[in-house]
């Protein structure tokens, strides 16, 4: 058995295909894990929706920012912007069920000493305190107030994590680390305004992976389409799988168990 993480599809269906093709992927027998954000932006968001949903427990995901984005718009009174491509999955017939499996995904998956999310992970954070905030997040998304929590969920504030935070603050805190995160500080404050490579850091913010961490743990993250797949100045292990397959680039595919990457070539416009 073989384990692959692939990085942002955002809807890059054809790409997804023909990488898992390339890899020779047997869902009898390999696993996949997906950094999240399956949807938005490219053209087969609900063909990438559908194809992951139908592997069953062969994949893993977790929720990243435009599968949330995709949840706030259905189901907790969001409006669509400009540049989404969430309209197939809104007036799709088996659009009920393919919500509710993907408001029923974690923001964590854990095995061994991998840990996947969609942005990074906060160093300020043990793998279990993150699994625990993960926990909380989800069963907020499973419960009968999951529309009120996804329609205030997005915000900058608090920038910070602390422990006494409660209610929709602590919440947004969470959501942010995950599947928002870029560059932090010492104390671990989220900066909101950079979005681009390195280069593009604030003054006293760095990359998240570059502050160092009190464990040996892999992180397998995507979200970032700017790095191009590398963690220059990494403190910490840590793989990045987002190859910006939506804008023009790659869709990547990393093996688990011998660290070889494969990409094909995207197909869409630059």
């Amino acid at each position: 058995m073989t384990t692959y993480a692939i990085g942002d599809l955002q809807g890059c269906h054809a790409e997804f295909v023909e990488l898992l093709e390339r890899l020779a992927f047997d869902p009898s027998r390999d696993r996949l894990w997906l950094v999240g954000d399956l949807v938005n932006r490219g053209p087969g968001s609900l063909a990438c929706l559908r194809e992951v949903r139908a592997l069953g427990e062969a994949a893993v995901t977790v929720l990243g920012n435009h599968d949330l984005h995709l949840l706030a718009v259905a189901r907790g009174g969001a409006s669509l912007n400009r540049k989404d491509t969430l309209a197939s999955i809104l007036e799709a017939p088996d659009r009920e069920a393919l919500l509710d499996w993907l408001q029923s995904q974690p923001l964590l998956v854990r095995r061994g000493d991998d840990v996947m999310t969609h942005a990074g992970l906060l160093p300020q954070w043990s793998v279990e305190q993150a699994e625990r905030l993960a926990r909380e997040v989800q069963t907020r998304l499973a419960g009968e107030r999951s529309g009120a929590f996804l329609e205030a969920m997005y915000g900058n504030t608090p920038r910070c994590w602390h422990d006494e935070l409660a209610g929709l603050d602590r919440l947004r805190v969470i959501v942010n680390v995950f599947t928002r995160m870029r560059f932090i500080d010492a104390e671990g404050c989220l900066d909101f305004t950079a979005k681009e490579g390195l280069d593009s850091a604030p003054p006293g913010f760095a990359p998240w992976f570059q502050f160092p961490r009190d464990d040996e743990v892999r992180l397998i993250f995507g979200h970032w389409a700017a790095l191009q797949g590398k963690t220059a100045g990494r403190r910490v292990r840590a793989e990045a799988l987002d190859t910006g397959c939506v804008w023009g680039a790659s869709l990547t595919a990393l093996n688990l168990d011998s660290g070889e990457r494969t990409s094909v070539p995207s197909r869409q416009r630059r």
